[in-house]
């Protein structure tokens, strides 16, 4: 079950950034923003509303949990408006995302290495580094 969801979480994560490279020539970076958050918060209160009532499932809370994930909103809400901001500036889906993304895969490693003692083997840290100079490689690449 939990590699079909990465499986789902991947493909949509790709389907979301060549959404937005697509919309970004046709609306402002912030109401594009907005517009995306606004759809996302209705389908996961449709979500919530179906686990409550439809199956009822206990829901988890604290004021922990409410306020790292308020963190992670303000975190996705820069990472969207960026996300408009550089496809409507022309850069090519298939340089940004890659910059985007592997450019966050090596802060949350370091995150998880670093300040929240996460083990890495040898392979892992040969994978990690590998990926930041594939990031390098193509960030150099579309400068030129």
């Amino acid at each position: 079950m939990t590699y079909w969801l990465v499986s789902l979480a991947a493909v949509m994560f790709g389907l979301y950034n060549v959404l937005i490279k697509l919309s970004a020539d046709h609306i402002q970076a912030v109401l594009g923003a907005v517009v995306l958050q606004l759809v996302a918060a209705l389908v996961g209160l449709g979500l919530l509303a179906y686990l409550h009532w439809g199956t009822p499932t206990e829901l988890t809370i604290s004021g922990r949990g409410l306020l790292l994930s308020a963190l992670a909103g303000v975190a996705i809400g820069v990472v969207e408006i960026a996300s408009f901001a550089i496809y409507g500036r022309g850069l090519a889906v298939a340089v940004g995302n890659p910059l985007i993304v592997g450019g966050s895969l090596v802060v949350t490693t370091g995150v998880g290495y670093f300040l929240l003692r996460e083990h890495l083997d040898p392979l892992q840290l040969v994978a990690v580094a590998l990926i930041f100079i594939g990031i390098a490689l193509l960030a150099w690449g579309s400068a030129r």
